[in-house]
């Protein structure tokens, strides 16, 4: 819960109540409380999930030196000759890490590539036909994220599970 005020309330990985503070840790005087400076929100759909996943290479760590950090495209893609099934999937597994951290709760696929489908799944974003606009809804996935005020996203959550947690 941010020091806004506003909070919301999850169980099993529903969003069971949004309000202020106060009045849900009165509500809930046993459940967990984790705080961040910022605002809660939906967290945003990411319409172009499909081309920065599938056409972009994310470089390893361990590959910095050779390859640079950012995405690699066109012929800087082209210029690593085909990958393999693990290399895509780490890729996408470190693509997704990125949206996350810009706040992505959702995606728009379809992800024709196999290990970047089972990436995908297993992030646990949702995947639509079309990009829609994420809502807090009580009774819904607990799906949100909390954004620092200077725009930075602080973490998201999916199914009640953080799992991007910035600094």
């Amino acid at each position: 819960m941010p020091e806004t005020g506003d909070a919301v309330l999850v169980e099993d990985g529903t969003l069971v109540a949004v309000g202020p503070a106060a009045e849900l840790a009165a509500a809930r005087p046993g459940a967990r409380e984790r705080r961040w400076p910022g605002a809660i929100g939906p967290g945003h759909c990411e319409p172009d999930a499909a081309r920065l996943l599938q056409d972009a290479y994310h470089p390893d760590p361990r590959e910095a030196a050779e390859l640079g950090t950012a995405p690699l495209t066109g012929p800087a893609l082209a210029a690593l000759g085909p990958l393999d099934a693990a290399r895509w999937g780490g890729s996408a597994r470190r693509g997704l890490q990125r949206l996350l951290a810009q706040g992505v709760t959702a995606l728009v696929g379809p992800f024709d590539r196999p290990p970047v489908r089972t990436a995908v799944r297993r992030s646990g974003l949702p995947v639509l036909p079309e990009p829609v606009a994420p809502r807090l809804t009580v009774g819904g996935p607990a799906h949100f994220t909390v954004t620092a005020p200077d725009g930075t996203c602080r973490a998201a959550v999916l199914a009640g599970r953080i799992v991007y947690r910035g600094r």
